[in-house]
């Protein structure tokens, strides 16, 4: 394995686009949760981008969002160059999203070194993300790979992906961070399936970043999936970056990078997360990291009770809020909106705003 190039050649795309659906009403259309101040005074988005300080400089960071959401972006980021944030003139899913994002390498340096990074992750232990992004990028570089993050598995989620692994690789230039061979990318399980991934041992949770070099993953796209392939070389090339990009991006077939690239790539490699890792995927996963009182109650504000357990809290108000007799629900205030929720019900939200009226949504 080869050491990693310098931060002046590597580069990162953050993907910043989504809906605002899972965390209404605090979230809505033009506000998804990577621009939430969920846990501090931060965004997500912005924890994100200061976590790859030191390995990726700002202006090689290009972050990708959608047209609702743009703005939001830069007013969470006023100090982030304008033109590194860019909106899809339409939602291809994400291999199309990826695509435009190696062109846009391509352009500034044809043998660089690209990392693929969620912008809506908790992540905590910035010393060893960045450790692992430093083996992830040496990784890349050494023998054509093609590189993902694996997420050690707590319990059997049939939500995620998996990735099947190999024989562990056994280089000292690793850096103590294990990375393995990929047998292969599984699909979301059954609960039954992900129970049985996790007593097998050598699966870990997909977790959406990827690694690579341009020339690599120029030539696995032009094996798999030459359409993007294409589109990469007219972007590149193109003397008018974005027109060119309105002009050919909404015509590309939507597909997610998994199935357009990497489970057919005949060589990749997962490298072991060794930093803690949350999606924070929905309220409750929020409460985890809320205060908490003798009854089980997770709150961000003052909070009154009686004969009340398990309550999951969280205000953007001043108003004072009082639970008696109540347990197990979800209490969620905005200035415009009230949220109660049983906890159990934190994955059909997204069916809730459906049916609200659009200034809600």
């Amino acid at each position: 394995m080869s050491t990693p190039s310098s931060p002046a050649r590597t580069y990162a795309l953050v993907l910043a686009g989504g809906s605002g659906q899972r965390f209404w009403p605090v979230s809505r259309d033009r506000l998804p949760k990577q621009l939430l101040r969920l846990f501090d005074e931060k965004t997500l988005l912005e924890h994100t981008i200061n976590r790859l300080a030191g390995v990726v400089p700002r202006e090689n960071i290009l972050i990708l969002t959608n047209c609702q959401q743009v703005e939001g972006v830069r007013e969470a980021l006023p100090d982030f160059p304008a033109e590194n944030i860019i909106a899809e003139p339409e939602k291809r899913d994400t291999a199309p999203a990826i695509a435009l994002a190696i062109a846009w390498v391509a352009a500034r340096d044809p043998q660089a070194t690209m990392m693929v990074l969620p912008s809506d992750h908790l992540i905590q232990a910035t010393d060893e993300f960045q450790r692992a992004l430093r083996t992830a990028c040496a990784a890349a570089q050494s023998g054509g790979n093609l590189v993902t993050i694996g997420i050690k598995p707590t319990w059997p989620c049939p939500s995620y992906g998996y990735v099947e692994r190999g024989a562990r690789l056994d280089d000292p230039a690793a850096d103590g961070v294990p990375v393995y061979e990929v047998v292969r990318f599984r699909e979301k399980p059954s609960a039954s399936l992900a129970e049985q991934f996790l007593e097998q041992g050598h699966f870990t949770w997909n977790a959406g970043m990827f690694f690579w070099t341009v020339p690599t993953v120029r030539e696995n796209l032009t094996q798999h999936c030459p359409e993007l392939a294409d589109f990469i070389h007219a972007l590149s090339t193109a003397e008018d970056f974005d027109a060119t990009m309105k002009e050919r991006f909404p015509k590309l077939t939507k597909l997610s990078i998994d199935y357009a690239l990497m489970e057919k790539a005949p060589c990749v490699l997962n490298v072991e997360a060794t930093f803690d890792w949350d999606d924070v995927g929905n309220w409750t996963s929020v409460g985890a990291y809320l205060a908490k009182d003798h009854e089980g109650n997770q709150h961000n504000c003052l909070l009154n009770q009686i004969e009340s357990t398990n309550n999951l809290v969280f205000s953007q108000t001043p108003q004072h809020i009082a639970l008696l007799g109540v347990h197990d629900l979800m209490v969620i205030s905005t200035p415009d909106a009230l949220l109660v929720a049983h906890r159990s019900q934190a994955e059909r939200i997204k069916k809730l705003v459906d049916g609200l009226p659009t200034d809600l949504r």
